[in-house]
């Protein structure tokens, strides 16, 4: 029986970290667990609505399930959760958020609150606030020298400048809905977590 409450999986290896995550959010969500890749290719379906991915793990890695999840275009919001320093081969993943642990219980619920925000959007939206969260990471993560010296860091200013002209209209046309607010403390958002 379908709900209205939305489905998070947490794709963890440690299951003693996938049961906190699960107790910090299951008052929230639908939560299910799956301790490595092959399960959580197994569990996610076109029910799921933002899965907690662990970036290094036995057997299939992360990014092996997150290639996997894209290719068969579930419509689900994607955010590593690991332990793995962000480098610049992160610009060409399909993930939607980043997030180097340790993590507290405020930044993961706050990270699926923006996931879930964000899959109201449509995909160009979509596209430039997951761009300018692996943007606002890399600042934050390398030096201006190692940033100047990337070319794929080079490459992802130009898609955000390119996606900066045309989110416009789709800015224009959520003021006539009513939804420009949360809009903009979502861009707000971006915008201080690149300074």
């Amino acid at each position: 029986m379908p709900t209205d409450t939305p489905s998070v999986l947490i794709v963890e290896d440690e299951p003693d970290l996938a049961s906190l995550y699960a107790t910090w959010i299951g008052d929230e969500y639908d939560v299910e667990t799956a301790h490595d890749g092959s399960e959580a290719l197994d569990a996610i379906d076109e029910t799921t609505d933002v899965v907690l991915l662990d970036r290094r793990m036995p057997g299939l890695s992360g990014d092996t399930v997150l290639d996997a999840i894209r290719d068969r275009s579930l419509d689900c919001r994607v955010a590593m959760v690991t332990a793995v320093e962000p480098d610049f081969d992160i610009v060409e993943l399909g993930f939607d958020d980043y997030l180097v642990k340790p993590v507290s219980k405020d930044e993961l619920a706050e990270t699926i609150d923006q996931l879930l925000l964000r899959s109201t959007y449509d995909e160009q939206l979509q596209e430039f606030f997951a761009l300018a969260s692996k943007k606002a990471l890399l600042d934050e993560q390398k030096t201006e020298a190692e940033r100047k010296a990337s070319q794929e860091y080079a490459e992802l200013e130009d898609r955000l400048a390119v996606l900066r002209v045309t989110v416009d209209d789709t800015m224009r046309e959520l003021l006539d809905q009513g939804g420009y607010r949360q809009l903009c403390r979502d861009i707000v958002r971006e915008s201080v977590a690149q300074e």
